[in-house]
């Protein structure tokens, strides 16, 4: 029998939530504690896994815990390296779990602490070496961070602006990501449709790159400050360190009881845009807003040609109490369509329609009333968001282009060509 203690940070203290038992990853079973249970305080760690007292089936235990883990060639290369099938989720949860998404732990001593530091060689081997160098870092840490691409977590020291890995339970800052071998200029393609969303009024997380050569694929890494951690007044210390509070977030996969593999729309059928907006309107603290922000994400993902913005890249974030809940800022936004490699598949339906080419305005006209929001609002939006993208885009190349990365013009010609604006109509260039 394998067992997994899972803890949560509640206001900064380390709860036991409860256990996942079972003898392999097939049958294991997530049950909460009655001691937790006792605390009528205590929240669910999950909408998927509302407080009861019975075990759930290992179905949803899995869809949840196999959420907070890496996908990919990175998952299939950590699995190799720990000696486990990649379908071992709980082996590869328990080698990574002490530093997750969120502020679920597994398996933590709270005397294991450390934030060491980062070379700028060991920073630039990062850049280069990819999947390699961030291996490296994530075992050596036990860092669990989601998605396919080479991530790791790590602490940045503001006043000095010096890097350090966080090892064992010490919480890290900021997601440093590298660039894509496959996918040229990933990284100033990400940062640049970051900063095109802010001028457009869409939350999204600091970020910047971090440039340990000429700017080339090879020199850059996107970071980006992470959202689930709050620097508090009164944070603890690791040494001269201050130690962020880790807020809880789980993805709109998560919080449906949707697995991974299933994290794109398939078919019409399974109206993912529909029960994100319910998602919302039942759980969020202020539905409203939080459903006007999620339109327009979506709006600005299909401007932008992104077609990878699946449920597991759209999550809520919870107070660090745990009893509010809201829509976190957008995150992991680039203009897939450009290249040649990349669907052209949008990552869920907008008003029936998921091919790029095929959704025009009549398609978000459908999906404002299929998701029940007042579709005068919506397209107001919608409108706004058309005419002021190439004005925005603009603006964030040529902000880019003063800090040296000259790409990002074509890339902005490239955006304005294969996004979705390029099918509205609005050929500003």
């Amino acid at each position: 029998m394998r067992k997994l203690t899972i803890q949560i940070e509640l206001n900064g203290v380390q709860e036991v939530v409860g256990e996942i038992f079972g003898r392999a990853a097939d049958d294991a079973v997530f049950q909460y504690s009655e001691s937790y249970l006792a605390n009528p305080e205590h929240p669910a760690i999950s909408i998927s896994l509302p407080l009861q007292k019975e075990a759930f089936t290992s179905a949803k235990t899995r869809c949840f815990f196999d959420g907070l883990l890496p996908e990919g060639y990175t998952r299939h290369s950590l699995a190799q390296f720990i000696r486990t099938e990649e379908n071992d989720y709980l082996s590869i949860l328990e080698t990574l779990g002490k530093e997750c998404l969120g502020a679920i732990k597994i398996n933590c001593d709270a005397n294991t602490m450390e934030y060491v530091p980062v070379t700028e060689e060991e920073l630039k081997k990062l850049a280069e070496e990819g999947t390699s160098a961030s291996l490296d870092m994530i075992t050596k840490a036990h860092l669990s961070l989601t998605g396919a691409s080479g991530k790791v977590g790590l602490y940045l020291e503001r006043n000095s602006g010096k890097w350090y890995l966080p090892i064992g339970e010490a919480p890290s800052t900021h997601i440093v990501k590298q660039s894509h071998i496959r996918l040229k200029s990933i990284v100033t393609n990400e940062q640049l449709s970051l900063m095109t969303a802010e001028y457009l009024g869409i939350d999204v997380p600091k970020s910047f790159i971090i440039n340990t050569g000429s700017g080339n694929d090879e020199d850059v890494l996107l970071a980006t400050q992470r959202y689930d951690r709050l620097m508090a007044a009164d944070s603890k210390m690791i040494g001269m360190h201050h130690v962020p509070l880790r807020l809880h977030q789980e993805d709109f996969a998560q919080a449906l009881g949707i697995a991974n593999y299933d994290k794109y729309e398939n078919n019409t059928n399974q109206n993912y845009m529909k029960r994100s907006f319910e998602l919302l309107k039942e759980y969020s603290f202020d539905p409203i807003a939080d459903e006007m922000k999620l339109w327009e994400r979506i709006v600005f993902n299909y401007l932008i040609g992104n077609t990878d913005g699946h449920l597991k890249n759209i999550s809520l974030l919870y107070s660090k109490d745990m009893k509010k809940i809201r829509l976190a800022p957008a995150y992991d936004i680039v203009c897939t369509s450009m290249y040649e490699s990349c669907t052209k598949d949008m990552a869920f339906a907008i008003g029936g329609d998921l091919k790029l080419d095929m959704i025009k305005r009549s398609s978000f006209e459908r999906a404002s009333k299929q998701t029940g929001l007042s579709v005068s609002a919506a397209m107001r939006h919608f409108d706004r968001m058309v005419y002021e993208f190439p004005k925005a885009l603009r603006k964030a190349s040529s902000e880019l282009e003063k800090l040296g990365y000259s790409g990002t013009e074509k890339m902005r010609m490239e955006i304005m060509h294969f996004g979705g604006v390029a099918y509205q109509g609005n050929h500003d260039c």
